[in-house]
This record gives structure tokens, sequence and C-alpha cells, in this order.
């Protein structure tokens, strides 16, 4: 890859939509030689697709909460078993398994406190293969992330 591939991927990240011939005129590159350039990097399985973000709260989930798991007994069917409960839950934005003080940490989006508690006692609680649960409501967001850093990889250019 070289510089023009990162700032395919920078100029993608801040903005999906972009055409190649936008992209083009932000790099310097013309627009056929950013539409092989991009299909490469989706070819490659650097690019893996394209998403919009959405407003939370402007769908009614008012409540977002990182909630830290621990398994009872870390075996393998505990482990298959928590898997297959957190891709069937829609509420379950992100899972994570992590080293240290919990085994895997969810962020969780709900309606409200009442289908968070639910959720967690329902769901969650309701499964012999979890030993332990922790939540923590967040307060607010300061700062959402959707792109890789690469200042060390890319000169920058102006947009």
């Amino acid at each position: 890859m070289d510089k023009f591939d990162w700032q395919i991927i920078q100029a993608l990240q801040r903005n999906g939509r972009l055409t190649n011939q936008e992209m083009g005129e932000l790099i310097g590159l013309s627009a056929s030689q950013c539409s092989r350039r991009r299909q490469f990097l989706e070819q490659k399985g650097i690019i893996i697709g394209y998403t919009a973000r959405i407003h939370q709260q402007a769908l009614g989930l008012e409540v977002t909460a990182m909630v830290h798991v621990n398994l009872r007994v870390h075996e393998a069917k505990n482990q298959l078993a928590f898997q297959e409960l957190i891709e069937s839950e829609e509420c379950i934005q992100d899972a994570f398994s992590l080293s240290g003080d919990a085994d895997f940490i969810l962020k969780v989006v709900a309606e409200n406190l009442e289908q968070l508690s639910h959720f967690v006692t329902e769901k969650l609680l309701s499964c012999d293969f979890i030993g332990h649960i922790k939540s923590y409501i967040v307060l607010k967001k300061f700062k959402e992330q959707n792109h890789f850093m690469l200042k060390n990889k890319v000169p920058s250019y102006t947009s």
C-alpha cells in the first residue's frame, strides 16, 4: 500500500459516501485510479463495508450501558453459549473479550432503564453459565470515533 491507498482509507473513514471523482479531487488522483484502488482495498478485505451512523436517541434508545460479564466456568461450551447469546440480542451493539477483571464487556442500548433491567435480569442472569455481571450506565458520551488514526501512515490532505 502506498500513500494514496492510505489517503483513500482516511477519506472514506471521514465520508463513506464520497464518489471516486470527489475522492480524486481530495487526494490528487483521477476518478478511475481511485475506483481501481478502492476495489483493490475492498477485495483485500481492508475496506470491509460501508454503513450509516445513526443517532440512537432519535430512535428512542435513551440508555447506553457497559455491562461487564464473567462466566461461571471457563469452558468451551460456555464460551460458545455466550457467543450465541450475544449474537442473538440486538440491544448488544458491541461485545469484547477482555483480560483483567471482566471476561467480557458489552455495549448495550435500550429505550429506558426498565428495558435495560429486563435484559440484564431476564436474558443475562437467567443463563447458568454467567457467574457475575456489573452494569455501568453511560451518563454522557464525550467522544465516539468510527475511524482509525492514520497519522503515522499517511500525509493528511486538505478537506
